[in-house]
């Protein structure tokens, strides 16, 4: 719900109202992301929406709209801890894009951070890493802070 809600929101109902919010909008049908599993166990998640669903992104002085073009956003990751490191985000990207171009999408932007000077500590890359939007064809179209571009991919 980081992205969904303005921060003053988001604070308020901090831990199970956020809960309670999410849990609203999947019984509601809304488009909230893609899930990985193993087994019967889910082990992994994609969030991606179409950006007027994330109102902190209109706040935000680094991923402000790029331009007026519609997209779906890809706005974070979460892959259990036994389950990282082992081509995961792949496959939850490449599931995330064709959600999104089932919904009606044209182009997908993404916000993934860029890693400098070596490796980042994991609790950095819930928004994913560059390197992998790189390689599924993502194109970086505007940067407004060092580690932070703003990518896209756009539908053929």
């Amino acid at each position: 719900m980081t992205w969904r809600l303005k921060a003053a929101e988001y604070n308020k109902q901090k831990g199970e109202g956020n809960k309670m919010a999410m849990k609203g909008l999947v019984k509601k049908h809304k488009p909230v992301g893609v899930l990985a599993y193993a087994g019967n166990k889910a082990v992994g998640w994609c969030a991606v929406a179409n950006r007027s669903d994330y109102a902190r992104l209109e706040t935000s002085r680094i991923l402000k709209q790029v331009d007026e073009q519609p997209v779906w956003c890809i706005s974070c990751f979460f892959i259990q801890k036994d389950y990282r490191y082992k081509g995961l985000s792949k496959l939850l990207l490449k599931s995330a894009i064709e959600f999104a171009f089932s919904k009606g999408a044209k182009i997908v932007e993404a916000y993934p951070i860029e890693a400098k000077n070596g490796k980042l500590p994991d609790v950095f890359a819930w928004t994913g890493f560059s390197t992998v939007f790189i390689g599924a064809g993502f194109k970086e179209v505007e940067r407004r802070s060092e580690t932070k571009p703003i990518m896209r991919y756009y539908k053929n």
